[in-house]
Parts: C-alpha cells; structure tokens; sequence
C-alpha cells in the first residue's frame, strides 16, 4: 500500500509490504532485530554495527553502511520499536525517514510487514539538502523503497524458514498446521 505525494514532496510517502514466513513471531523478531545481519538480506544496505555498545533496546543507535550503482554511504539510525514477537523499527537521521517491520502470528507462522515511511520532516530536509534536485532524490528513495521492500521481504523469509528448518521447524501456529515448503 502506497500514499501519493505532491509535486512538491509535501506529503509524507508510506508503503509497506507482507509476506507470511513459515517461523515462530519470536524467531522472526530475532532475526530482523539484529541488524548486524541487515545486509544478509537487504538489497541497498551492506552492513549494520550497533553504536557504543548498543542492543536493540528503544533509543539505542546504529550506523548502516548502504550501497547502489550510483553511490554508497552511512546513516546514523535510532531505534523506535522494540517489541519481541510483535515490532521492530528505527527512524533514520533525525527521522528523515521510518522503516518498520511488524510481526503477526498466524497459522503456520508469521505475517511479516515491512513498512517506510518519509515523512514531511524528512522531505522538508531533502529539499534543504538537495534544492532543485530534491524531487529526483525522493522520487529516487521512493523507488527504492518500492522495489526493496518485496526483495527484502523474500530474503528475510528464505533466511528464517532456513533458519527454523536447521532448529527443527517452523512454530506449527494455532490450529497445527504448517505453511508448505517453498519450492526451490
């Protein structure tokens, strides 16, 4: 589900994106908590440290380490949700822009949805940062976000149903059924 924006950026843009994985909510959380491993899964970002000994708690920061044809830099991220089982996100810069991923258990695992969000905050800076090329850059991020989301989802859950595979299998949900194998 995508928001439109204006020609001049004064809408926050959103889109976000499910996907079901055949592992328990906490198994899933695990894995997308610990963005050390963001880059085994994320088809912009190369890598992820926590700062100063950060965990994953609310208000901890980390530096992510991004990469595409055109460029590669860093941003300093805080964390804004951290619910085992339920939630994880983080907002970017000073909340330039939120990604979220939000778990639900179902039968035979978990909805995994994964949502960004640029708020007017974060045009409002883009426009202060970029001038008259800032309709390109967020036209540029928003494109991104729209052909990443579905790649990173698809990698998450490879990643995690191979995971819950080597740890004896997907949590078998409420009424004990298991999602089907994905073909390979």
């Amino acid at each position: 589900m995508s928001t439109p924006s204006g020609p001049s950026g004064e809408l926050p843009r959103t889109h976000e994106d499910s996907i079901v994985v055949a592992a328990a909510p906490d198994a899933v959380y695990a894995l997308v908590s610990d963005v050390t491993r963001t880059g085994e899964w994320s088809p912009v970002c190369v890598g992820c440290e926590w700062d100063d000994g950060a965990t994953g708690r609310v208000g901890d920061w980390f530096t992510g380490h991004n990469r595409t044809p055109e460029r590669e830099w860093s941003t300093r991220s805080q964390v804004v949700a951290a619910e085992p089982g339920r939630a994880f996100g983080w907002a970017v810069g000073e909340g330039w822009v939120v990604w979220r991923y939000a778990l639900e258990p179902v039968a035979g695992g978990t909805r995994l949805t994964e949502s960004w969000e640029f708020p007017s905050a974060g045009i409002a800076r883009f426009h202060e940062l970029y001038g008259e090329r800032a309709d390109a850059q967020i036209a540029d991020r928003t494109q991104h976000a729209l052909r990443g989301i579905p790649a990173t989802l698809a990698a998450i859950k490879a990643i995690a149903e191979r995971e819950a595979g080597a740890a004896g299998g997907a949590d078998p949900g409420p009424r004990g059924t298991r999602a089907a194998p994905r073909p390979r």
